[in-house]
């Protein structure tokens, strides 16, 4: 073990050149350095850091492969268990699961788990060969939905012996992937890559497809599907319903990252999606996907970017690496203030956004202080483009031809968080679908149980 009581270093790109840029902001490690850091594991024999992994990582075995060199080896032993390691690698928040749970991290900083999953990924991404599809004799299942759930459900699925297809929307596969994550985070050819690979298992992709629309869930039954998996995500913007919110210059993110990242308007004129920014953009919210949005509008020409967040510092949702790097990049914070109304002009643009002061209270159901506002401390802020990431809700095209699926107030489908059973036969479901905005892991994990459930189902329907 080594001594060290910090994590290995994550190189990275100079903030000032890098907000001209969508390239890659964190480089990865060296040889040298993921060997140096899979020395400090303890390789305890109670790993509690497994019990942070939603989707079961033997993350000790792993970490010894690299300590001692056999990269190719840790690769293998990831994907015995994980079928996204490259992605998972560098979006998912480790702090809060495995990492929040290494021994290590007790008395020193944890082990660069994700650090190190993303370094062996990166390494035999040119060179690892996916063993011959295994025999798909065991039924047909339909998945809905080419995101994290979806994939790896399919991935699963087809490495027991299924016949897998997804029906994705779009015309790319991914789903928050593709569409929500900023190449800077997250480049879409490690995506690509690690789609591609799925598809080597024997699933098939067809995009396109907007189950709902083209066909009802009851028509894949009739198709000849034993199953079917909902892994929609929750693509549906919400908005505060304020004034001026139909003015020009006003985005939901997920409209804002949509154009960016999928239409690849970062590209224009290369690509013709232009998307407008102005000069001053006020981002609501302070969650990952607001610093995502801050931090685009940045590389996009604005010159000033800012947070606008009604509780305290604290209290932000986002993962402390992404806030770090906003902070890094130039990003402003407008904490303890709440947006009340949007100012436009007489051709219907932008031009200011009110906004009142807040102080927290008593705290509130979620066990967070209560934002309270300050009377008469109404201000003016000037800027051109407000971007509204307040989260997103599932999209009810899917749910409007089959009312037998029941759904919570809010429209997320109602499924047991074991197998991800839903009250219609046959019908399973998980991801954000289910749980509303959650991480990429937490759908992972929905879709690794419900791929289980589905294959004890099936197999138990054909006895």
């Amino acid at each position: 073990m080594s001594k060290e009581t910090k994590k290995t270093k994550m190189p990275e790109q100079n903030p000032k050149e890098r907000i001209s840029n969508f390239d890659e902001v964190t480089l990865g490690y060296s040889a040298e350095d993921a060997i140096n850091e899979a020395k400090r594991c303890l390789q305890c024999k109670n790993p509690l850091c497994m019990q942070g992994c939603p989707v079961e990582i033997d993350i000790p075995d792993f970490i010894a492969l690299v300590a001692e060199g056999k990269f190719a080896e840790a690769a293998q032993k990831i994907k015995e268990k994980n079928n996204l390691p490259a992605i998972c690698g560098r979006v998912c928040p480790q702090e809060e699961q495995c990492e929040q749970k290494c021994i290590v991290g007790i008395k020193n900083e944890p082990v660069a788990i994700g650090r190190l999953e993303r370094f062996v990924a990166d390494y035999v991404r040119d060179t690892e060969v996916i063993e011959g599809v295994m025999k798909q004799e065991k039924g047909k299942v339909a998945i809905v939905g080419a995101g994290p759930a979806g994939l790896t459900a399919a991935a699963d699925l087809a490495k027991v012996g299924y016949q897998v297809t997804i029906f994705e929307a779009f015309h790319e596969a991914g789903g928050v992937l593709t569409y929500g994550i900023p190449e800077f985070r997250l480049p879409k050819e490690i995506v690509k890559d690690e789609v591609d690979k799925i598809k080597q298992l024997g699933v098939e992709i067809k995009l396109n497809h907007v189950i709902g629309k083209i066909k009802r869930v009851d028509e894949l039954f009739e198709d000849g599907y034993d199953a079917v998996f909902v892994g929609t995500g929750a693509g549906l913007p919400r908005f505060l319903g304020l004034e001026g919110e139909n003015l020009n210059g006003v985005y939901s993110a997920n409209e804002f990252l949509t154009r960016v990242n999928l239409m690849k308007a970062y590209r224009f004129p290369e690509y013709k999606t232009p998307v407008y920014v102005g000069k001053r953009v006020a981002v609501i919210g302070a969650g990952n996907v607001a610093m995502d949005a801050a931090r685009t509008a940045l590389r996009l020409g604005a010159e000033e970017s800012m947070i606008v967040y009604r509780r305290a510092r604290e209290q932000m949702p986002a993962r402390a690496e992404e806030i770090h790097h906003a902070e890094a990049e130039g990003i402003k914070f407008k904490l303890l203030n709440n947006p009340t109304k949007i100012l436009g002009d007489e051709n219907g643009f932008v031009t200011g956004m009110e906004c009142i002061k807040m102080e927290l209270g008593e705290p509130d159901d979620s066990g967070r202080r209560r934002p309270v506002p300050i009377e008469d401390s109404e201000w003016i802020m000037d800027v051109d483009t407000v971007i509204m990431a307040i989260g997103q809700s599932p999209n009810p095209i899917l749910l409007k031809d089959s009312p037998e699926i029941e759904t919570t107030d809010w429209g997320t489908i109602l499924a047991d968080d074991r197998t991800g059973k839903t009250s219609k036969e046959g019908v399973f479901a998980g991801g954000d679908t289910v749980t509303g905005a959650a991480t990429v892991i937490q759908a992972m994990g929905a879709g690794k149980r419900a791929a289980r459930a589905i294959d004890e189902y099936i197999q138990g329907s054909n006895k």
